[in-house]
Order: C-alpha cells, then sequence, then structure tokens
C-alpha cells in the first residue's frame, strides 16, 4: 500500500497552510486513517510544534487522541528526503507534507510527487497575485505568476508519469480561507478570477477556515475544533467553525480507507 499524498504548499505565508494542515489531518485520523506528517520548515516548525503540543495534552491530560505520527525534515538532500518519506509514510494511509511559505527546493519536489496539492489562499486579491495577475481596471487574469506556471509544468511531467507508472492524477485544489462575507464585491471579482484561472491552470477551488481565535488559542494544547469533550463550552462562532473544517475535508474528496468510512459527523456529536 503506497500512502495517499497531500502536500500543503504556498510560497506566501500567512495564509493558513499550517493551521489547515494539522486539522485535515485529524480529521482523517478521526475518520480511521492512519496519517503520517513531514514538516519542511525545520525554522518555523508550526505543524510538528501543533502536532508535539497534541501528544504532550494526552501525556498530561491521560487521554487518548486520535493523531499523527510526524517528523520534521532539516537536512539538505533529497534522496535523504524521500527516505523519511517512505519509512515515516510505511503502512499508513496518508502522508501530509508541510511546506515553508516561500520558494523552496524540497516544496518542489514534494510537489512532483504529491496526488493532492492543496494551496490555501486568503480571500485576496493580495494573496491571488500569487497564482496570477489581474487587470486593474476589469479584474481579468492577464497572466499566470511564476507559482502557477510552476504547478502547471508540474502537472504535466506528473500526468506523463502517471500514465507510465499507473498511478494517479494530481489533484490541485486552491483553498479559499479567511473569506470576508462583508466585501461582496470584492468576492464576487475573487471568485471569477479564481474560477477562470482554474480553467486555464486546472485547479479546483474549495471553501477553507476563517479567520477565527480559536485556532490561534488551540495551538498551545494541539487540541483541534473535532475533539469534543476537551474543549470545554463551544460557542456558536466554534459550531460554525467545525462546519467549515467538515466542508473542507469533505471539499478535498480524498480516497478513503475502507476502515476509514466513518461519518465525520460522529466526531462533532
Amino acid at each position: 500500500m503506497t500512502a495517499h499524498r497531500i502536500v500543503f504548499a504556498n510560497e506566501k505565508g500567512g495564509t493558513g497552510k499550517s493551521t489547515t494542515a494539522v486539522h485535515v489531518a485529524i480529521a482523517l485520523a478521526y475518520q480511521g486513517a492512519n496519517v503520517a506528517a513531514i514538516d519542511l520548515d525545520p525554522r518555523q516548525r508550526t505543524l510538528f510544534r501543533y502536532l508535539e503540543n497534541r501528544v504532550e495534552t494526552e501525556r498530561r491530560r491521560e487521554i487518548a487522541l486520535p493523531g499523527a505520527r510526524f517528523a520534521v525534515y532539516d537536512g539538505d538532500d533529497i534522496t535523504e528526503l524521500d527516505d523519511l518519506a517512505e519509512q515515516i509514510a510505511e503502512g499508513y494511509d496518508f502522508l501530509i507534507f508541510d511546506t515553508p511559505g516561500r520558494d523552496d527546493p524540497f516544496a518542489r519536489h514534494v510537489a512532483t510527487t504529491a496526488d493532492t496539492l492543496v494551496t490555501p489562499l486568503n480571500d485576496s486579491f493580495v494573496d491571488f497575485d500569487l497564482i496570477g495577475q489581474v487587470e486593474g481596471e476589469t479584474f481579468k487574469v492577464k497572466k499566470l505568476s511564476f507559482y502557477a506556471e510552476l504547478m502547471w509544468e508540474t502537472r504535466k511531467k506528473r500526468g506523463m508519469k502517471t500514465l507510465e507508472e499507473g498511478r494517479r492524477d494530481l489533484d490541485w485544489v486552491v483553498v479559499r480561507n479567511r473569506v470576508q462575507h462583508v466585501e461582496a464585491r470584492n468576492m464576487r471579482r475573487l471568485e471569477g478570477a479564481l474560477k477562470e484561472l482554474s480553467k486555464r491552470v486546472g485547479f479546483r477551488v474549495a471553501s477553507g477556515l476563517s479567520e477565527r481565535v480559536i485556532y490561534r488559542e488551540l495551538f498551545p494544547s494541539g487540541l483541534t475544533l473535532l475533539d469534543k469533550g476537551f474543549l470545554g463550552e463551544l460557542g456558536t462562532s466554534h459550531l460554525v467553525a467545525r462546519q467549515e473544517l467538515r466542508s473542507l475535508v469533505a471539499g478535498l474528496n480524498l480516497p478513503m480507507p475502507s476502515r476509514g468510512q466513518q461519518d465525520l459527523a460522529l466526531a462533532a456529536q
């Protein structure tokens, strides 16, 4: 069995990439999947620290939580990284990579091996500029960005390898985080630009996570919104945030193992 590789990549920081990666990892674990994760940012180590905090909370509270096997890669050799990935994912259903918020050779490499590539974007034209440039008056896409061209080339190369090796094609998903519902006109413009670009480059668009304080508050404990029973009293905004997470995981359309066909709603009961 080969683990399904999910790569969270964006050359811009502050898009909620690590938060999204952690919550997807735990959501998959709650569905019965065996999940491994590698943090490729040895300086920030956000995903690694989050999961490390989760293990510490389990120890301190003497509880058992669905989690992931995890590591951080701080080397400088692609072959060494591939060896680590093979070792940590052996016998697992999913292998998640969290990459740095900058141009990085290891991020590029794992993108070429991804089954699902997830690019979180804040819902603004500042972040959209990462994948495409728009006209200042019409907001029509005028050209692809370097990152989009890179991912396009990656998809083409992966497509050829897929035919040769019988592997699944690369599924590129752009996740819209921090959607601001009050700016209706800007939302429509951004939606139009994303739709236009998705047809040219071949990505899908999925709804992501809003800007909510709860995500930052959970980091020290390593808990997630799915850990009901360990979070105390939940307010309405927390319940909405949990539904956002469930929608995000569903939108990624990941292949669950037969033993992991439990309804994610079980985790929210």
